[in-house]
């Protein structure tokens, strides 16, 4: 199978070596089941839900250790302010970035630039992560939409004309 979304599958079972059409790309802890909303959909949503909700809560436990661990070191109310300005930040611009991924593909060179950014906001991802699985499967909307895309234009292609045109009456 192709790596790219909504190309024909020419793999072995489809019928009479023909592409049997294009096939839904996977989504992370759903598989294809985003398609009909099968498979215990609506459960893996609130698995994922839940799941980032939980990671979400346990990583700000852990920056809170982190905080008084600062206090501990009495590093001074500059550092302190500093790294939690930092958090906050970068975990607001991760939140914003994953959210916008869910609905159009990111850029490979401007997620590589912010690996960075995102590492230490993770909080912010996780977050998103929880409010979208709340409306959908994270990354839903824009995979359904390649592959409603993917197929309209498989079946445009595979058509066949009926007649021949070279009888077509021509209009004077």
């Amino acid at each position: 199978m192709s790596d790219e979304p909504g190309t024909p599958d020419t793999s072995a079972g489809s019928t009479g070596g023909a592409p049997s059409g294009p096939r839904p790309e996977p989504l992370r802890f759903f598989g294809t089941s985003w398609v009909d909303h099968d498979h215990g959909y609506a459960l893996r949503r609130a698995g994922v839900a839940a799941g980032s909700l939980a990671a979400a809560v346990v990583s700000c436990l852990v920056l809170r250790l982190a905080y008084e661990g600062l206090q501990l070191a009495d590093t001074g109310t500059f550092v302190t302010v500093l790294v939690v300005a930092m958090f906050a930040i970068c975990s607001a611009l991760a939140f914003r970035t994953t959210w916008d991924g869910f609905g159009k593909r990111p850029d490979p060179e401007r997620q590589a630039s912010l690996r960075g950014l995102l590492a230490i906001g993770f909080v912010g991802s996780l977050l998103a992560y929880f409010f979208r699985a709340l409306i959908e499967a994270p990354g839903e909307r824009l995979h359904r939409t390649e592959y409603e895309t993917a197929v309209q234009e498989y079946e445009r292609r595979t058509t066949r004309r009926t007649g021949n045109p070279s009888k077509k009456k021509r209009k004077r």
